[in-house]
């Protein structure tokens, strides 16, 4: 027997002669075991379930697998795969950065120049966007009041020099736009003007928040309504400036839509726990603990704006906004 082929221990191994299996027993199609070696006949698998290659799943599991693959090539996945390549998140740390560093100095410049009411009306109005109140709403009328040795020592050129600093926090957000809709950089010669015009609406937007916030009189629902307009209104001009007139109005005004309710959404969301994160801060770790909780809000009011602007570039980009908001001589056209 032992030199009969296909008797060997090593290859050809076959079952003993005479020996069988239990009857009906099959192994798994497709399953191969050494060279020349053969499995109990007879042997089947579970019903449905088919090994590799062919192999088939439990019932169900085509169901889950073509789920898997819609979602891996759908709106989803290719709006994610966007908004990363992007780098969303490095963007609004960026932003929040810029605006802490260069534009709250320019607000304190502002305040240390500004006549009492303008000072009055600033406080209130970062205690209407942020919320703050109690010892933390001092300390922020005492920092815009304090004009006596910040006006002597800043002077009119310290000023200037604030202000074209400040323009590092407008050249962020313009590279931002610019990203999101994958132009080129402007040249600098073209693109200071809007830089300071920008930062100067930004201030008058700021001043007025207080008011705007209270409907100017009218009510809560009167003031949320006019901040949401203004916010969609901001952002949707901003754009159009930083970048240059280069996409049209239709294109951004998604992006203008989720920046500009998303942020207002959060604003008002503010005012719900910034004041006690806030005032804990203040109590835990002095005058710098307000800093670290602010710094925490602009990352995610960026955040927020950043993530807005990225979606509505990529819905003004798809078909069928276009149809939608394709003029009507457009859309006549067979």
């Amino acid at each position: 027997m032992a030199g009969k082929p296909g008797f060997g221990r090593a290859s050809g191994r076959h079952t003993e002669p005479g020996r069988h299996t239990e009857p009906g027993r099959h192994t798994e199609p497709g399953r191969h075991t050494e060279p020349g070696r053969h499995t109990e006949p007879g042997r089947h698998t579970e019903p449905g379930r088919h090994t590799e290659p062919g192999r088939h799943t439990e019932p169900g599991g085509h169901t889950v697998a073509r789920f898997a693959a819609r979602a891996r090539s759908g709106t989803t996945a290719r709006l994610l795969s966007r908004l990363s390549a992007l780098n969303v998140v490095e963007g609004s740390v960026r932003l929040a950065a810029q605006a802490f560093i260069t534009a709250l100095p320019l607000l304190m410049t502002v305040a240390a120049f500004a006549p009492r009411e303008v000072q009055d009306l600033l406080a209130d109005s970062l205690r209407a966007v942020l919320g703050v109140r109690g010892d933390t709403l001092d300390e922020v009328r005492r920092a815009f009041t304090a004009t006596g040795t910040p006006r002597d020592a800043v002077g009119a050129v310290g000023v200037m020099v604030t202000l074209v600093s400040a323009t590092a926090f407008s050249r962020a957000l313009q590279a931002v736009c610019e990203r999101c809709w994958r132009l080129p950089r402007t040249p600098v010669r073209a693109a200071v003007w809007r830089w300071l015009l920008w930062l100067l609406v930004w201030l008058g937007v700021l001043l007025v928040q207080a008011p705007l916030r209270g409907g100017f009189g009218g009510g809560v629902v009167t003031g949320w309504v006019l901040s949401a307009l203004s916010a969609t209104a901001l952002w949707w001009w901003s754009q159009h400036l930083l970048l240059g007139g280069r996409i049209g109005w239709r294109s951004l005004l998604p992006g203008a839509l989720l920046a500009g309710l998303g942020t207002v959404v959060l604003s008002w969301a503010a005012g719900l726990f910034v004041p006690t994160v806030m005032e804990r801060s203040l109590r835990e770790f002095g005058p710098l603990g307000p800093v670290f909780t602010f710094m925490s809000w602009l990352i995610a009011v960026f955040l927020v704006a950043v993530s807005g602007l990225a979606i509505g570039q990529y819905v003004a980009s798809s078909d069928w906004y276009r149809k939608v908001a394709a003029p009507r001589r457009t859309r006549a056209v067979p």
